[in-house]
């Protein structure tokens, strides 16, 4: 298992788009990804918990892999949100 903390930078925080952007990149591992928000726990795969997070621009999040490839998985997780879940990166 790997955890990181992240700030929110992205100006709308974890909205529609870039919720979408976030649960198509965490989808392309087999490690299960978390976020942790203020205690609770989100699934990364899937677009109504991350959207039920109601993550604004500030807010600090603990990303958590744990699987296979759970190195990558985390590493391409943070540095999406990291680059304001910017659909072009």
């Amino acid at each position: 298992m790997v955890e990181k903390k992240v700030v929110i930078n992205n100006e709308i925080g974890l909205h529609a788009r870039p919720a979408s952007l976030l649960v198509k990149e965490a989808s392309k591992f087999r490690a299960d990804s978390i976020i942790t928000k203020d205690g609770n726990k989100y699934n990364c795969k899937s677009i109504m918990n991350i959207l039920s997070m109601g993550a604004k621009k500030g807010d600090e999040i603990v990303i958590t892999c744990e699987g296979p490839d759970e190195g990558k998985a985390l590493e391409a997780i943070v540095h999406l949100i990291e680059e304001g879940l910017n659909e072009n990166e």
